[in-house]
């Protein structure tokens, strides 16, 4: 094999990787720095630096997505979405003919700075051309719903995509019809038994396997590599945790067998999952991964990853406090508020089932407030208030509006009031996609340490997917990362590593200090002198440039 990476798709070259025939590797310098904290008050930091050898299979595989909630918003949007990208289906508004796409995916229509050319022009690349992915086309949608409604129906009642697209998708998905799923009625919203014609009897077992056994049959019948099965049903409560019932894999598994009452549907179906050996995601806010499921996860091998799509709201929040705190300002109040009218509002609606969702969305700022404890000197944090009501008129029209107050110089405040309106599995969908093509690509990598004779892979939890899930389930005694440009960089920059580039540390320092570094390309600062030196407002004394007032 020849030294010099290259990717089949965008012709990426890369110093430190070898292309094989059925693989990716790259020896990476993992740089970081500890720190300790010294008895004077001073810290001690010291840099530190890991060889590790990324190696990442190529072959993509035939994938098949199994969705929980299939015959839902979500489930029959981004159900729809595939096949009309997959069959390039156009269809005409009063605003002239739209075309499919796959906007709002990092994965299909983000890009990623490459580096610089010989110009020291930043080079952007499509995310999906770093490293072979599953293309969302190729992905096969089969799962279950409580409603025995067929996808075009439910594509009908969600009312989110156009007519002229629906009429065109209609025989695509007519035939299309949910497997029977879990109803527990204690879970969800009392307002949901009028849906629910299409349910699973038996214990919870009996259900335990059935479930199994449609993974299976999905595989077998579609000659699939791979399953990922991600919840995108209604939000639950939460459910218990205590000794005897969740806390390990054996009670679990025992408490299955036992048909205990207060084990979730979201749970079983992630125990299902786990025993067959497919990812799981959940999409929703309840406490799916009680202990006993991160337990066997890890106890299996399989890959689990939670919890809530962050799409709307949240993810703007996420931005937002993030540069407040970063700039030095300090949120003191945020009030966030939320209407919507469909199905995942109406179920809302319902007290226990709003508190799981109040939860994974109060969480998102508390990273970047523990971050600065300038301003947060005594661990107060904001008041936090979240609200969602239920509205049926405006359907998957998700209103949000909220208001950040934050003090600011000499006990100044400021106030900033934003109102967002989106259609809210138009916003989901990609990230849905996203989920299970990030989750599969971890599947086929692993990372081997110079001092350690065997490959290590991800940890159980990916928590690599933060960056699409409001409540981000990280392994025990890692740091949850909520604000939105580490958690892309994460991303961003481990797939870089899987192809031997650096990450962007954005500091341009051949522009800065214009002299000539290692990059291959020629720096000359005598242009931009001159530049600054025909300003009328340039004192040349000191090289610094004066305005008028000063």
């Amino acid at each position: 094999n020849a030294h010099g990476l290259r990717s089949r798709s965008s012709g990426i070259n890369a110093e430190y990787g070898v292309y094989g025939e059925d693989h990716i590797e790259s020896r990476y310098e993992y740089s970081t720095t500890a720190v300790s904290a010294n008895s004077d008050g001073t810290y001690t930091a010291v840099p530190r630096s890991n060889t590790m050898v990324f190696k990442t299979e190529t072959a993509v595989p035939k994938v098949g997505m199994m969705l929980v909630g299939l015959g839902g918003n979500n489930g029959s949007t981004v159900t729809a979405g595939i096949l009309a990208n997959k069959h390039n289906i156009c269809w005409n508004t009063k605003e002239g003919e739209k075309k499919p796409n796959y906007w709002g995916s990092i994965t299909q229509a983000g890009t990623v700075c490459l580096g610089m050319d010989a110009q020291g022009k930043e080079i952007y690349v499509p995310f999906n051309e770093l490293i072979p992915m599953v293309h969302p086309n190729d992905i096969l949608v089969d799962g279950w719903d409580i409603s025995s409604m067929n996808l075009a129906e439910a594509m009908g009642r969600a009312c989110v995509l156009d007519y002229g697209l629906q009429k065109q998708l209609r025989p695509y998905m007519e035939k299309m019809v949910p497997r029977p799923s879990i109803y527990c009625p204690d879970f969800i919203a009392a307002n949901q038994e009028t849906r629910a014609d299409n349910v699973l009897t038996g214990t919870k077992q009996q259900m335990l396997d059935q479930i199994r056994a449609d993974i299976r049959d999905f595989k077998e019948k579609k000659n699939l590599d791979k399953v990922i099965v991600l919840w995108t049903a209604n939000t639950e409560r939460f459910c218990d945790i205590k000794e005897g019932l969740n806390v390990t894999a054996e009670e679990l598994l025992s408490s299955i067998q036992n048909n205990e009452e207060e084990v979730s549907p979201s749970t079983i179906f992630a125990v299902a999952s786990i025993l067959e050996g497919s990812t799981y995601i959940n999409g929703s806010p309840q406490n799916t991964f009680v202990p006993g499921v991160i337990e066997l996860a890890e106890m299996e091998g399989v890959y689990i990853a939670g919890d809530d799509f962050k799409s709307g709201q949240t993810k703007y929040k996420s931005v937002l406090v993030d540069f407040l705190v970063g700039a030095g300002i300090k949120p003191t109040s945020i009030v966030s508020y939320n209407h919507l009218g469909n199905n995942d509002g109406k179920n809302l609606s319902a007290p226990k089932q709003f508190r799981s969702k109040e939860i994974s969305k109060s969480n998102v700022v508390d990273d970047m407030v523990d971050s600065n404890h300038v301003l947060y000197e005594d661990g107060k944090k904001p008041d936090h208030t979240v609200v969602i009501k239920y509205v049926p008129y405006v359907k998957d029209s998700k209103r949000a509006l909220d208001e950040y107050i934050s003090e600011i110089f000499m006990n100044g405040t400021n106030t900033i009031v934003c109102h967002n309106t989106c259609e809210d599995s138009l916003l989901a969908s990609p990230l849905i996609l996203d989920l299970v093509i990030l989750a599969e690509l971890c599947e086929r990598i692993t990372v081997q340490l110079d001092n350690e004779p065997e490959p290590r892979r991800f940890n159980s939890i990916l928590s690599i997917l933060s960056y699409l899930l409001k409540a981000p389930l990280v392994p025990a005694g890692t740091p949850v990362v909520n604000a939105l440009f580490k958690q892309r960089s994460c991303i961003e920059n481990i797939i870089k590593a899987c192809i031997g580039l650096k990450p962007a540390n954005h500091m341009m320092l051949e522009h800065k200090i214009g002299a000539p570094l290692t990059q291959g390309y020629n720096m000359s600062s005598a242009p931009h002198l001159q530049k600054k030196a025909n300003s009328p407002y340039v004192s040349m004394g000191l090289g610094h440039a004066k305005t008028p007032s000063q």
